[in-house]
């Protein structure tokens, strides 16, 4: 694309020099190391780096134009195009760049605190069973139909997410679920995408080492709302579908001038669970909606995938999709990687691994687990280091209170003590709640829970889930809690 093409997506630049009509732009980058010629380098400030101190490197790697919004020393070949806000001039240049890819597919985003990553797969689920081809951006990772791509971030910034979206529509994915972070949107991020169903799940604490309190984080997470839109089109309609359970339904209501669909378990709602009878293999409901009622029998475990399911239902309903369709794919469905996922080796105690890593979620997964459990729980949870440090004595009191034990270890103490992490946990309890054990390293943390472990017994393993890694440092190694839960059982010469 011609650079003076690509800059009528901006309102107002200046340049060091007048733009010739023949340069061309193949493509756009914010890390100077991925640079090649004829690229378009755009410096944002991050947290850590600031990309004005990156310009040379790209120029001498073939940056054709630069994007900058502070002072720079510049090669007086190269163009450098002056912005007010780089970040935003990013989502705009980058959605011109790729023919604004949005505006050709249906685009749920998810946001809360828990249950984002399991909707975006239930929906992926559901919109399959209605035979249409799907793209997932989220934590695990990012798919395109069936190919699965490994991403860094829960939600990636606004070039990533732009290009990923051409992806997807070059595949011809038609709808498109993505996790939606409170730091994506509190970052700009998502600037550009053109929504039609926004999801809110839950709030609870979470994130409070990026956001100043839970009034910021719940104004965070209202922005996706917001950002639906304020026109009504007739062929375009657009959803917010919220959990009416929730305190902060109300607010984020009021957050968007879009249809809003409830749903709920406790409270009045559009969309909701009666009858819902929760066993040790399977949950059963009626699902009622307002296009009818249907009976449900999940293999998902659990009131907090009821919530789940009734918010992929909910948005499925938005998209057209039946009651018999979604019925049968909520049935088909397993489970999702890390989220209450056993592990099974032939022993006569349970083994889950789980992705809680809030106390509102680790009090969820406990309770669910005492619903079915007839002897001893243990859980192994930890903190991550380097994040909400409030939370961590909550998370202590939880797994206390839920467990009958609960072993205290590292979990991604990156360049945090572990040690410190585990005894800021430990300062929330009193003297006595003693059904404590402390083991930093968290492979013998496990290996000590499984060893323990008699018939009938059930031991969650918390916090890291789908993870492979264990982040130490700025090091990240090898570290996948199924794996160590699995080679702990065999040794334990239970099956």
């Amino acid at each position: 694309m011609k650079l003076i093409q690509l800059l009528k997506s901006l309102a107002f630049y200046r340049t060091t020099q007048p733009i010739d009509d023949h340069i061309e732009i193949t493509d756009i980058h914010v890390d100077s190391r991925q640079v090649t010629s004829g690229s378009l380098f755009v410096c944002i400030r991050g947290f850590t780096v600031d990309g004005h101190d990156f310009v040379e490197e790209a120029v001498q790697k073939g940056a054709t134009a630069i994007i900058a919004e502070k002072l720079i020393k510049h090669n007086e070949n190269i163009p450098v195009i002056y912005v007010s806000d780089t970040t935003r001039a990013l989502a705009m240049l980058s959605v011109h760049f790729y023919n604004d890819p949005t505006n050709e597919l249906e685009l749920i985003g998810v946001t809360g605190t828990n249950g984002k990553t399991t909707i975006t797969y239930l929906l992926e689920t559901i919109f399959k069973a209605n035979q249409q081809r799907t793209g997932v951006i989220g934590t695990i990772q990012m798919k395109i139909n069936d190919k699965a791509i490994e991403t860094n971030n829960t939600t990636p910034d606004a070039l990533n997410l732009q290009k990923a979206f051409r992806k997807m529509r070059d595949e011809d994915v038609n709808v498109a679920m993505m996790e939606v972070s409170s730091h994506a949107l509190d970052q700009g991020r998502v600037f550009g995408c053109r929504f039609d169903t926004a999801i809110f799940t839950n709030l609870s604490q979470d994130h409070l080492d990026y956001h100043k309190d839970m009034n910021d984080y719940l104004r965070a997470k209202s922005l996706l709302f917001s950002q639906l839109g304020n026109d009504y089109p007739l062929n375009q309609k657009r959803f917010a579908i919220i959990n009416e359970d929730d305190v902060a339904s109300a607010l984020l209501k009021k957050s968007t001038g879009q249809y809003v669909l409830t749903y709920g378990y406790h409270k009045q709602a559009d969309v909701m669970a009666k009858n819902v009878k929760l066993h040790i293999d399977h949950t059963s409901f009626q699902l009622e909606t307002p296009i009818g009622s249907i009976d449900i029998q999940s293999r998902l475990i659990g009131l907090f995938n009821v919530y789940n399911m009734l918010a992929a239902a909910s948005a499925a309903i938005c998209h057209n999709v039946s009651l018999h369709t979604i019925k049968e794919a909520l049935e088909s469905m397993t489970g999702v990687d890390g989220r209450f996922e056993p592990v099974v080796v032939g022993q006569d105690f349970g083994v889950i691994v789980d992705y809680a890593h809030t106390p509102d979620s680790l009090e969820n997964v406990l309770t669910t687990i005492q619903e079915f459990a007839n002897k001893k729980i243990t859980v192994v949870v930890g903190c991550g280091g380097d994040r909400d440090r409030s939370k961590r004595p909550l998370m202590a009191q939880v797994a206390v209170k839920y467990a009958d034990e609960a072993v205290f270890t590292s979990d991604n103490p990156r360049t945090e003590d572990p040690n410190q992490i585990i005894e800021d946990m430990v300062q929330g309890l009193n003297e006595k709640e003693t059904n404590y054990t402390v083991i930093v390293d968290r492979k013998k943390a496990i290996e000590y829970a499984i060893q323990k472990a008699e018939s009938e017994d059930i031991v969650i393993i918390a916090g890291k889930g789908h993870e492979t890694y264990q982040q130490i440092g700025t090091e990240k190694i090898h570290f996948d809690d199924r794996e160590v839960a699995r080679e702990a059982i065999k040794n334990k010469g239970n099956c």
